[in-house]
């Protein structure tokens, strides 16, 4: 049991627990919840309502989510004083799994972002985003329903790892210093400095996760996405680091697209291939049915993520997760919008197929496929929110929470 300080544990729900390195996943687990900022409770009330009903429905009773309130983010320091406590931290790690809204990260100075610092403490060292089309959204291409693919980024290193110093501070002029008199590289006295870090042990297991994901869901192709035609050492490595974990750990699961240029057969086999950065931009867009899963270092993710979705209509439509070897962390991916708070306005898509990716996790498949199915069925009928229905010709504007009641009723 956690020791927690601040919060109090629930008297409800059984943890999940691992048996043999397997997720043992217990009919009424525990399931630590953020609400999130800005409009954060109004997309959680929508989205929590959806998956208890799914649950309901799929399992007849006899399953159920335990859910347990956490904190982070604004209420959290009004409550407790605090960005993020941590008793948030420890309730994660105690229970294996959470789902949380968006969270506030002012730009420029203050806090840094809480979605890296809970990345980071709990080793959740990659960010899986799948993006696909659901028939009937607005899209801004001709072909969305092309678009099927998911995103692998890894979490805790790249430009994302927080080694950064402003200018003008002593840390900063020391850095430089260095640089200049230990390694002959000259940097503008007057810069903010960052450090890149990418480590193979930190590449290979993000290219492992993407390549077993790839395996059990029959996949066809694993894009490596670097810039290492300029940033040899790091993202070059990247590269580097990902086929040999493909040629060494999947050789009989993989061939690799150099290896089909001399005349080696796919036969079914996964093809593991790569792609400069830049590229990829322009190919997701000309070419995206190609493209199946991605694995990329931090920051080319973090762009590609946002891109490919707005080809599918937008972050509102967009699920995430932060998965890690034992834990598994399901967020909205879009910002707070808090001049929107407490209105009942916002698409709570996001958030509601994290918990069908959270669902699947779990093993619950049927409850996934209910919210799934049930959620495009809304958008079919034209019965959505404002952010797609000023897209739809002919669509009926729904509030946040009856855009949750059409696809309870459509279950």
């Amino acid at each position: 049991m956690p020791s927690f300080t601040q919060f109090t544990p629930p008297v409800d729900g059984t943890p999940l627990s691992r048996k043999n390195g397997t997720l043992v996943v217990p009919d009424n687990p525990i399931v630590p919840f953020i609400e999130g900022d800005g409009t954060g409770p109004d997309i959680w009330r929508a989205s929590v309502r959806v998956f208890d009903a799914a649950v309901a429905r799929a399992y007849g009773g006899t399953r159920k989510i335990a859910w347990y309130e956490v904190f982070a983010g604004e209420k959290a320091k009004e409550m407790f004083g605090e960005w993020l406590p941590n008793d948030t931290i420890e309730a994660v790690k105690t229970y294996r799994i959470a789902i949380k809204g968006p969270l506030t990260t002012p730009v420029g100075g203050g806090i840094r972002s809480l979605n890296v610092s809970l990345r980071q403490i709990l080793d959740l060292y990659a960010c899986v985003r799948p993006v696909k089309y659901y028939t009937g959204t607005p899209a801004p291409v001709k072909r969305p329903d092309l678009m099927d693919v998911v995103i692998f980024r890894e979490n805790t290193e790249d430009v994302y790892a927080g080694i950064e110093f402003a200018k003008g501070t002593p840390q900063a002029a020391k850095l430089i210093e260095f640089l200049e008199k230990e390694l002959g590289k000259r940097v503008r006295p007057d810069s903010g400095v960052g450090i890149k870090p990418m480590s193979e042990f930190g590449s290979k297991r993000l290219v492992r996760m993407a390549i077993e994901f790839a395996i059990k869901n029959k996949r066809k192709t694993v894009t490596l996405v670097h810039k290492g035609n300029i940033m040899k050492f790091t993202e070059g490595a990247f590269r580097d680091w990902g086929y040999e974990v493909a040629t060494t750990e999947f050789r009989d699961y993989i061939v690799t697209e150099e290896e089909t240029w001399n005349g080696a057969s796919k036969d079914g086999k996964i093809l593991v291939n790569d792609r400069i950065a830049d590229s990829v931009f322009q190919q997701i867009l000309t070419r995206t049915g190609e493209y199946d899963v991605f694995a990329t270092p931090n920051l080319n993710g973090d762009y590609l993520s946002d891109a490919c979705a707005a080809q599918v209509g937008g972050l509102g439509m967009a699920p995430g997760a932060n998965i890690g070897d034992d834990i598994a962390f399901f967020e909205a991916t879009h910002g707070t919008a808090p001049k929107y708070a407490g209105k009942d306005v916002i698409n709570p898509s996001s958030v509601i197929l994290s918990g069908v990716m959270m669902f699947g996790y779990l093993g619950w498949n049927e409850a996934a496929s209910l919210i799934e199915s049930a959620l495009g069925k809304a958008i079919q009928q034209k019965q959505v929110t404002y952010d797609l229905a000023r897209l739809m010709e002919g669509a009926t504007e729904l509030k946040t929470s009856a855009f949750a009641d059409t696809i309870i009723a459509n279950m």
